[in-house]
């Protein structure tokens, strides 16, 4: 079995969902017999967001970077970051580590296309709604991406950033969901809404979700396991 690799604490909740699930569901597969070697690296999510919020993407690239490159160097051949807004400097980190990463937006795109999707809306902070890296391979597998309205994606960003992000989970705010997925179902026929921030799944899920959701954690742990098992 590989050695994963993650790039944590963007934020803190969701690196707690991949260490878990990571762990039982190999333990599952194997009956019991093993655990995935696993290293994380965690960052101090108050600098790596400030670092988003200034456009300063040079230094988020060379922070996420020294990470990746932390983890390389303990063995790791399985490596990923666990949040969808650090994607944005994905390509970057790539070129500085020569670590090919695990890509969430990929294997979301992957998972969009097996289910014959064509039409999806987008979730997530206001970074990964309103910019290209979590679209890209959507639109590249021929798939449409709507994204919320103006008023709506400040809704979403700050129900994330305050409350999920801290492990926070309202009625009232599932409920704001609730409605927003479906004023998107009405208004712009989207067939099925990604999850693209890792916190999301803390709120939303198959059961609760107006439309079936693409949850971009479990995609990507999927993955994950994959490559390393």
């Amino acid at each position: 079995m590989k050695k994963i690799g993650l790039v944590g604490g963007t934020g803190p909740e969701s690196t707690l969902m991949y260490y878990k699930e990571l762990n039982t569901r190999i333990d599952q597969m194997t009956n019991g017999k093993a655990m995935p070697d696993l290293a994380i690296e965690s960052v101090d999510f108050r600098k790596a967001w400030a670092y988003v919020s200034n456009g300063e993407n040079d230094k988020l690239a060379d922070y996420l970077s020294e990470k990746v490159s932390c983890l390389k160097s303990t063995g790791c051949e399985v490596i990923s970051l666990t949040a969808g807004t650090m994607h944005l400097v994905i390509n970057e980190i790539e070129k500085k580590t020569g670590v090919s990463l695990v890509s969430i937006p990929k294997a979301v795109a992957d998972e969009a296309k097996s289910k014959g999707y064509t039409k999806v809306g987008l979730l997530g902070t206001i970074f990964t709604m309103e910019q290209d890296y979590m679209k890209k391979d959507l639109i590249d597998a021929g798939i449409e991406v709507c994204i919320p309205d103006k008023e709506d994606r400040e809704l979403v960003a700050t129900r994330i950033f305050e409350e999920l992000e801290l492990g926070i989970v309202k009625e009232e705010t599932l409920k704001e969901f609730q409605d927003l997925i479906s004023k998107m179902k009405n208004g712009q026929g989207i067939q099925a809404v990604i999850l693209g921030c890792t916190e999301l799944p803390l709120l939303l899920n198959e059961k609760n979700s107006p439309l079936p959701v693409l949850d971009s954690v479990e995609i990507h742990i999927k993955k994950l396991i994959d490559l390393a098992v």
